[in-house]
């Protein structure tokens, strides 16, 4: 009779200390913050404003030219919306809201050398330009510069990752990125 008795007390206490908590919840929702206004998204094929023919120097050093990326990070972008699910990719005559970007440099850094001054790891960044455009109101929502995908990657070791894999590794990044850019409250 004795332990029903606490049982209860036990489970009264925890009922009336705890239960509001869970209730209440702490706010985290798995929906888009965008307004429901939105619902269809064009992604207009990205521009290459890579410039490959400045001079090299220090700074632009690693700066290389990979021939289509602006191709792949267009498709990627396009499957990360279909991925994420907040928005419908569509038609640019169809679409709430138009994506735009530029393609402003690609950079392959060494990171980690080795005993012998070898490149053992690698940084990729992948660099664009973006805008996000209202069509029916012809209107610029946001707009960010030096929007950046990057990826870390072993030339060699046991870690070893080769340089496309890389490339990939930095596309979904730079997806993800603008997707989650596009989808939270402005």
């Amino acid at each position: 009779m004795k332990n029903r008795l606490s049982l209860k007390v036990f489970l009264l206490l925890f009922a009336i200390g705890y239960l509001p908590f869970t209730v209440s919840g702490c706010g985290y929702t798995t929906r888009s913050m965008i307004t429901n206004k939105y619902r269809t998204i064009y992604v207009a094929p990205f521009v290459n404003k890579v410039n490959i023919t400045n001079e090299v120097d220090t700074g632009s050093k690693y700066r290389i030219y990979r021939p289509m990326i602006e191709s792949d990070i267009t498709d990627y972008v396009i499957n990360k919306y279909l991925f994420d699910g907040n928005l419908r990719p569509a038609e640019d005559t169809s679409a709430d809201l138009i994506l735009k970007g530029e393609v402003m440099d690609f950079r392959k850094d060494p990171l980690r050398y080795d005993d012998s001054d070898n490149v053992k790891e690698y940084r990729i960044n992948l660099v664009v330009n973006i805008s996000l455009w209202d069509r029916q109101e012809n209107k610029l929502l946001w707009q960010e510069n030096n929007f950046t995908g990057d990826t870390t990657y072993f030339a060699a070791g046991p870690q070893t990752k080769s340089e496309d894999a890389a490339v990939v590794d930095a596309l979904n990044d730079l997806s993800r990125r603008i997707v989650e850019r596009t989808v939270e409250q402005w």
